[in-house]
């Protein structure tokens, strides 16, 4: 019990200690020469400050954000195109499965017919003798 008071003790601490942050805040000196009157002026480069850590931290979240958006919408694409694909798959398989149920009604009524003109000349022959 006393470990996990210290412990607990211990980490509320240390978020105390570094919730200053970082203290050192870059300069940023402007390193183009300065040119003179009497020269011409020639186009000179800029060179821009190095970027922070945490410029490049954010940017590179950002990109790993926009991936996964990119990601999640070529997801969604294909999940589309699967759900119109089953809707026609299962489009097929009930116009089949009302194709077959109508052909089975009408086999059994064509049976039922001959049934019935097997059983007429049976009765005929009966009769005859």
């Amino acid at each position: 019990m006393k470990k996990v008071l210290l412990t607990v003790c211990l980490l509320l601490c240390s978020g105390m200690a570094f919730a200053d942050g970082n203290a050192f805040t870059p300069l940023n000196f402007d390193e183009t020469p300065s040119v003179a009157p009497t020269q011409a002026a020639a186009p000179t480069k800029t060179v821009s400050a190095p970027q922070t850590e945490e410029a490049l931290g954010n940017g590179n979240i950002q990109n790993a954000i926009l991936q996964l958006d990119n990601a999640q919408v070529d997801i969604r694409n294909d999940l589309l195109n699967l759900k119109t694909k089953y809707a026609d798959v299962d489009a097929q398989y009930k116009l089949v499965k009302n194709e077959r149920s109508a052909l089975k009604k009408q086999i059994n009524a064509v049976e039922k017919r001959i049934n019935a003109i097997d059983k007429a000349k049976e009765k005929i022959r009966k009769n005859m003798i």
